[in-house]
Order: structure tokens, then C-alpha cells, then sequence
């Protein structure tokens, strides 16, 4: 039974985890801001959005290098290796 370290969570998490929290919440932002601010804050959700679907098309995760760099996830859905994909 593996027991949930609650004083660092996102030791726990693969990067695929977090880019999933990462892209929620970007997504609630944007939605927040489009609601308190202006229209325009749309952008950002279709920009997530868009990114989302090219980095499942290509395998090349911009969210996922930087996690990886800032030493973020166990585990990584998109270590560049894209030849798995092929």
C-alpha cells in the first residue's frame, strides 16, 4: 500500500501528472481571467489547447522539458524519445 507523502506532494507525480495539473489549471485561469477581465483572455485556453493536441500529434512537450529542468515528476511521458511513437 503506498502511503501519500502530504508534505511534498509532487514528489509522487510523474510529469505526465503534472502536465495534466499544469494545463487544468491554466485553462480555470484563463477562464477566470475572461470572465473578471476581457474576452481576449480566450487566447490563452485555445493556446493550451492547441499545444495539448500538437505535443499527443508530435511527442515534443515544451511543459514537459521545462518540468524535467526544474526537476519536477518521476516519471516522464515526454522524454523526446519519439521514436516509441512511430
Amino acid at each position: 500500500m503506498k502511503v501519500l507523502n502530504l508534505s511534498r506532494p509532487f514528489d509522487s507525480m510523474t510529469t505526465e501528472t503534472m502536465i495534466r495539473v499544469l494545463a487544468g489549471s491554466m485553462i480555470l485561469i484563463s477562464v477566470s481571467l475572461t470572465h473578471f477581465v476581457g474576452p481576449k483572455w480566450l487566447f490563452l485556453t485555445c493556446f493550451v489547447g492547441v499545444n495539448l493536441i500538437q505535443s499527443a500529434v508530435t511527442g515534443f512537450c515544451p511543459a514537459g522539458i521545462v518540468l524535467k529542468r526544474l526537476g519536477f515528476g518521476a516519471g516522464s511521458c515526454c522524454d523526446g524519445d519519439t521514436k516509441s511513437r512511430r
